[in-house]
């Protein structure tokens, strides 16, 4: 009894503190908007609609258009061809041409200037500007903090690479990992590229040990098992998966099984496979019926011209990176199939991008198995050539020293049927990738080919009209810079609407272009990055062009979408145009001034001479 009359007791203090009786308590109902409100989430009133679809973002690393087969490629890829065929190709999609202002672009739904990663997080490749301070912007938010505050739970696996050289460690601060960036989980690594066997894994806030599986599958066990954890306890709480693989960046690296299903494959070479690939494009309706292949470029040989030798060792290159694209496609398949298997499938949004870039130049001229042979293969060339060849059964695997990347050649196959390369922000070929969106709620009507301007910067404004929420204002009680994107979702029930995204800018490390209405002019600023770098990479040839006297080039793309006709001569007034609207840009985006390679490579030189160190390991904090 006297334990009871201290209950009441309690009681009837807090409800004098709260200002009632127990006896009003009792009378009055609880306010409607409170009703079942979930204690521990103060957003709850941002929750999302009923059966809100989960969302589901794929972002491949260093893929060209014309590597897939699900875009004409003959590279094997039936997982994301199936959700190609189910759902729509975008095939006018775009990127900004390099990793980490990429991946802000399309995490923030804002440019990359904007979110202040105009390069990378790197030490050596920030500067005091507000386009490069190499960190997203708190006003900046990105897609997982919106979609957590309307509800939804979020997975980041696989490649960060936007968090700066200093705070890497196990003692943070956490700001910028993925997990102060929005995600409930994450997993995978925070540099740029990382050994596919030996990675450095993060799990959540801390470094964690690999077990020698393969990235690709380690990524997607961790998927599987947070979804079927979400499943179990929430089944009814949409989801925001975000899978980024280190594939198929280099090093290129995958067990035998796979890359020897290519063997013999490419023996006829690139110039053949840029063919095939063409028509196949065309075949599929990716590309205009009267396409045409620009011209090898000049730092290429013909393959028919190569010693056998050489063509031996380039194609087992490639080979190499066909079974690695392959079985990432696998690992993907993998994780389709568990969403079909849990009945998560037929409600889920999944977008593919094909590549966070072009293909990758990255490999020079020649191929490279270990770091350190880029200088060497420009100084003797000879002997470079037979220290690959003493070495080629070891391309694509476990050794430690591997860091395989094809040559020169076969990135611009990879790229068909554009010109040039990653980092080539001017041209097509560093920007243009594949887009796939698929959702099985979409009607007959709903798929196939949409060919209308796209850039990575409307996904996140895509996402939210998909789901039927609107724009934050405030995140984390910090006032939001506006998205800077258009929605693609008008394009879906209407495959002759016209393009609602009609002007961009591009700039990566000084190459920089801009597109209005299908025009497009750009100006090339180190068209090789790779001749600024010597021997063991010590920068020895200042090649830095004067952005004032560089030479721009006119394209309309309208016609002439791969970039084979310069118009700037006979259309000077169009150029000027263009070139003032760039400017224009470029200080609304906090574009200038520029930063360039040399500006990257002579300061992270300067780093290491100054720690009395090697160049920083590829599994942590590369560049690339």
């Amino acid at each position: 009894m006297k334990s009871r009359t201290t209950s009441l007791k309690k009681l009837t203090v807090l409800s004098l503190a709260l200002g009632v009786t127990t006896g009003t308590l009792a009378q009055n109902k609880i306010d409607p908007a409170w009703k079942n409100a979930p204690l521990q989430n103060i957003n709850y009133l941002k929750k999302a609609p009923k059966d809100a679809p989960n969302i589901v973002w794929i972002l491949l690393d260093d893929v060209g258009f014309g590597a897939a087969s699900a875009f004409g490629g003959l590279i094997h890829t039936p997982n994301l061809d199936s959700l190609a065929n189910k759902g729509l190709r975008y095939t006018n999609f775009h990127t900004t041409g390099i990793c980490s202002p990429t991946r802000t672009a399309l995490l923030t739904g804002r440019n990359q200037h904007t979110a202040g990663m105009g390069l990378f997080p790197h030490t050596y490749a920030r500067a005091e500007y507000p386009g490069y301070h190499g960190f997203i912007q708190p006003e900046n938010g990105t897609i997982a903090e919106t979609l957590r505050e309307y509800g939804y739970s979020t997975y980041q696996l696989g490649k960060w690479h936007l968090t700066p050289d200093e705070e890497i460690t196990d003692l943070g601060p956490f700001d910028r990992w993925p997990s102060g960036k929005g995600f409930d989980h994450n997993f995978g690594f925070l540099g740029g590229a990382t050994d596919q066997y030996k990675p450095d894994l993060v799990e959540d806030n801390a470094h964690v040990k690999p077990d020698g599986s393969h990235l690709n599958k380690l990524i997607t066990d961790k998927a599987i098992s947070y979804l079927t954890k979400h499943k179990s306890i929430a089944p009814e709480k949409p989801f925001f998966l975000y899978f980024a693989p280190g594939a198929t960046h280099a090093p290129h690296q995958v067990d035998k099984e796979w890359s020897d299903k290519y063997r013999g494959k490419f023996d006829e070479g690139w110039d053949v496979y840029r063919e095939k690939v063409l028509a196949n494009q065309k075949k599929l309706g990716v590309v205009p019926a009267d396409a045409q292949l620009p011209e090898r470029n000049e730092l290429i040989k013909a393959w028919k011209d190569l010693p056998a030798d050489e063509r031996k060792l380039y194609a087992r290159f490639f080979e190499v990176y066909a079974g690695f694209l392959e079985y990432t496609d696998f690992e993907i398949g993998r994780l389709i199939q568990h969403l079909k298997k849990t009945g998560q499938y037929d409600n889920t949004a999944i977008f593919v991008i094909i590549g966070d870039n072009g293909a990758s130049k990255e490999g020079s001229e020649y191929g490279v198995i270990n770091r350190a042979g880029l200088g060497v293969a420009r100084v003797k060339r000879e002997e470079y050539k037979q220290t690959l060849l003493a070495q080629i059964d070891k391309i694509g695997t476990k050794d430690v020293s591997s860091e395989a990347n094809y040559p020169l050649g076969w990135a611009q196959a990879a790229n068909t049927p554009f010109k040039f390369w990653k980092q080539d922000a001017n041209a097509e070929g560093g920007t243009h990738n594949p887009l796939i969106f698929s959702y099985p709620k979409l009607t007959k009507e709903q798929t196939g080919i949409r060919g209308q301007y796209t850039h990575l910067i409307d996904l996140f404004p895509s996402v939210l009209e998909l789901i039927g929420v609107k724009e934050l204002e405030t995140v984390r009680g910090v006032k939001q810079n506006p998205l800077q994107g258009n929605s693609l979702v008008y394009a879906v029930a209407n495959k002759n609407a016209p393009s609602q995204h009609t002007q961009q800018y591009y700039t990566i490390l000084g190459n920089r272009a801009i597109y209005k209405d299908g025009w497009k002019a750009s100006a090339a600023h180190h068209p090789n990055l790779l001749e600024i770098i010597g021997y063991e990479g010590e920068p020895v040839k200042k090649i830095a062009n004067d952005p004032a006297n560089e030479t721009w080039e006119l394209y309309n793309l309208n016609e002439d979408f791969n970039e084979r006709v310069n118009l700037a001569n006979k259309y000077p007034e169009k150029l000027k145009e263009l070139k003032a609207l760039y400017d224009a840009e470029a200080d609304k985006y906090h574009i200038y001034p520029l930063i360039d390679a040399e500006f990257v490579i002579q300061r992270a030189f300067k780093a290491r001479l100054l720690n009395n160190t090697q160049a920083q390991p590829s599994n942590t904090t590369t560049n690339k």
